[in-house]
């Protein structure tokens, strides 16, 4: 069974999913590609989950939480997959350039480079916003761009981080 809850945050309601025992989703409910629930989606707020994942978000939002401990369960193509492990590297606090990790992929794996678009395309699909950081990739000049939940968010993320 596949059960949702909505979680408050300081940036807006988010979306989570489980699958099994593991976090499949989390989406803020109105950015691009957020989850469609439907009937085979069960509301289960009480479930341990989503409890460990309201309070390692609240210990995000309140700086006292930088990389997040849950059991996930990622489903993609290979590449997004890499590409969704490669942001989990990213420290808290930083950011890096589509460009930078695209030539990151490419040294993992066996010099394959992909362009930084393709790269951007995975980052649009992650399924795990905040979770993989996704907003700490900038274009090449710092520049924010490219985010599913909104540049205010990315912004707001990134400035929380620094903080």
């Amino acid at each position: 069974m596949n059960y949702y809850d909505r979680i408050p945050t300081p940036l807006g309601e988010m979306i989570a999913l489980t699958e099994g025992n593991s976090l499949r989703g989390l989406r803020f409910a109105d950015q691009k590609h957020a989850a469609e629930l439907t009937d085979q989606w069960r509301h289960a707020p009480n479930l341990p989950l989503f409890g460990e994942l309201r309070e390692q978000l609240n210990a995000y939002f309140h700086g006292t939480l930088r990389l997040f401990h849950l059991p996930l369960h990622l489903q993609g193509t290979p590449f997004r997959l890499s590409v969704w492990n490669e942001l989990r590297t990213i420290p808290a606090g930083t950011t890096t350039t589509y460009g930078a990790l695209a030539r990151q992929l490419a040294t993992r794996h066996d010099g394959a480079h992909p362009c930084a678009q393709a790269v951007g395309g995975a980052l649009g699909r992650n399924p795990l916003t905040i979770i993989i950081p996704c907003h700490r990739v900038v274009g090449t000049n710092g520049a924010l761009t490219g985010y599913a939940g909104g540049l205010l968010r990315k912004a707001a993320l990134l400035e929380l981080e620094r903080s």
